[in-house]
């Protein structure tokens, strides 16, 4: 067999015919493939490396624009909180200029309300000096009592008004029943419905409320004088009646009735309806808005039905409480002590002063006002009251300092813990220093600095006891 150049001839048959391929030939074909094969395969992994890239990069915008909405929500709720803020500054600010106003107007109409009843107190005084006639002479004392009853009746409403704005008195809701407070009140305002020729008619339906004795019994006060001064004739009721969980307290009269316009500024302070009032009015205005501030301290609502020419409906609507669970004991007995026409009827005083003169001066004063005084010069004398005392006294009047370095506030805190009830205290001081302030405020007791004015002390005392 012949040599072909030493090469190896590879045979291929194709359609029955034989074809020869040189080696070198299918060498360079198969690198040739193998450069267009790498090719493509690094043509795919880039497009796959691009398309991984961009899917990343489409996960980082999501990524990114979720965190972009979040900082602006988070932004837009900081700026709503801001707006907020910025509303509930304008809010003070016009409620802290209203505020001022009605300051202004308020001392402004006090001391206009206080020189009236004095300047014709002095007046009077100047009248009855000069008379030699003695029916005269208790015509007129009958007069400069009624003006000091109208000074009185102005302190203590300020100082009703002083308590509530400064936060300290403080509601101390509890369960009560109406009946005993029905009661009183209709004894307090008989002799000025007689007077007047109207009917009283209450009707406490055996109810019992959640609230501050003292302070219901004040607004229940208010609208019943306010009902009473406004009524010629007719009728006014006093009735509670059930409302779901509540019971609603209703003061009702017969008078001219207040027209629609004028039934949110009535309870205002020194406001009253457009409506002619009696000439022997003599109100300052401060009875509805004492009932007010007194609802919206101890969060009851205040409601008015009123209609021209029949009469108004003044209402309170207080959480009712289980009857039986109330308790009204001789603390509230003692709050509800009946109030005569000069001074106070069933009221004890215990006068602690180291001083007999002061405390001589200060038991003929009481006595005129029909109060009976048990003075005590130091505190050993107080626990001879304790041990012989039926019941506990009505109020306390102190001095907060006695001999021996005592002070008059351990006197008041030997009586209460005594009765196990927080009588009404008065301390009245020379010493106008912060620490007597600051101790007298902490016993939960007032201060009066000397010398003392007796309408003065009269109407805290009244207050007090309320």
């Amino acid at each position: 067999m012949p040599l072909v150049d030493q090469k190896f001839v590879v045979k291929f048959e194709v359609a029955g015919t034989m074809q020869h391929v040189d080696p070198s030939d299918l060498h360079r074909q198969i690198e040739k493939l193998n450069k267009i094969n790498a090719a493509l395969i690094e043509r795919v992994e880039r497009s796959v490396e691009q398309q991984g890239n961009s899917y990343s990069l489409f996960t980082a915008a999501i990524g990114l624009e979720n965190q972009v909405r979040q900082r602006t929500d988070e932004l837009q709720e900081a700026l709503d909180g801001l707006e907020r803020s910025n509303n509930a500054l304008v809010l003070a600010r016009d409620e802290a200029e209203r505020a001022t106003e009605a300051k202004t107007r308020f001392f402004t109409a006090v001391g206009h309300d206080l020189l009236q009843p004095l300047h014709a107190a002095r007046l009077t005084l100047s009248a009855l000096a000069e008379s030699e006639d003695i029916s005269e002479h208790r015509r007129l004392s009958h007069q400069i009592d009624h003006a000091l009853s109208s000074v009185e009746d102005l302190l203590r409403a300020m100082l009703d008004i002083t308590k509530i704005e400064t936060g300290v008195t403080q509601p101390a809701p509890k369960p009560q029943r109406l009946a005993q407070m029905f009661e009183s009140l209709q004894v307090d305002f008989a002799p000025t419905v007689a007077e007047k020729g109207l009917s009283l008619e209450t009707n406490d339906a055996g109810l019992a409320v959640v609230s501050d004795p003292a302070m219901l019994r004040r607004m229940l006060q208010n609208l019943l004088s306010n009902a009473v001064r406004f009524t010629e004739s007719g009728t006014v009721s006093l009735v509670a009646r059930p409302e779901g969980e509540c019971v609603r307290i209703e003061v009702s009269d017969t008078g001219p009735g207040i027209a629609e316009g004028e039934r949110e500024r009535i309870f205002e302070e020194f406001r009253a309806g457009t409506n002619v009032r009696p000439a022997r009015d003599g109100g300052f205005g401060l009875g509805l808005f004492i009932v007010k501030r007194m609802a919206r301290a101890l969060d009851h609502r205040v409601d008015l039905d009123s209609e021209l020419g029949s009469g108004s409906t003044f209402s309170i609507t207080v959480p009712m409480a289980d009857p039986a669970s109330s308790d009204n004991g001789p603390a509230t007995r003692q709050a509800t002590a009946v109030r005569s026409s000069y001074g106070f009827v069933d009221v004890d005083v215990v006068v602690i002063e180291n001083d007999p003169k002061i405390i001589a001066a200060t038991q003929t004063l009481l006595q005129k006002w029909s109060c009976r005084t048990f003075p005590a010069l130091n505190l050993q004398q107080i626990e001879t009251y304790i041990g012989e005392a039926e019941r506990p006294p009505s109020i306390i009047l102190a001095d907060y300092h006695l001999d021996d370095d005592a002070c008059g506030l351990s006197g008041v805190e030997m009586l209460r813990n005594a009765f196990g009830i927080r009588i009404p205290a008065v301390v009245i001081t020379a010493d106008h220093g912060d620490e007597s302030a600051t101790a007298v405020m902490k016993a939960g007791c007032e201060l009066l600095r000397k010398p003392v004015r007796p309408a003065e002390l009269r109407a805290l005392m009244q207050h007090l006891m309320s």
